[in-house]
């Protein structure tokens, strides 16, 4: 019974395992943070920044597709709305972040 309380004690070595166990587990933090920067963090950024230049790049008679699945024409547009005509003279008037993309002509 006792050969396990020696087997369980402090390091012969008077503790000289420590110090590179606390700087392995630095290093391991960074490794986690850089991969969740490269797989997550980066493209997230790279995204948003494609997003602003396509609601700055709108105009008038652009084809549009809203995150709702409305397919139209632009008719009309303010800072935070925009005016889509979906069928002759049926137009609807929604917030501009639901625009999600341009409408692909077949």
């Amino acid at each position: 019974m006792t050969g396990i309380a020696y087997a369980m004690g402090s390091n012969p070595a008077g503790g000289a395992g420590q110090g590179g166990s606390s700087y392995m587990s630095l290093v391991f933090i960074a490794a986690v943070f850089a991969i969740f920067y490269f797989i997550l963090i980066r493209p997230q950024q790279k995204r948003a920044k494609q997003h602003k230049e396509f609601m700055e790049n709108l105009k008038k008679g652009d084809k549009v597709i809203t995150s709702g699945g409305l397919y139209g024409t632009i008719t009309g547009l303010s800072d935070d709305s925009v005016t889509i005509e979906i069928a002759e003279k049926v137009r609807v008037k929604i917030d501009k972040g639901t625009v999600v993309q341009y409408q692909k002509t077949p």
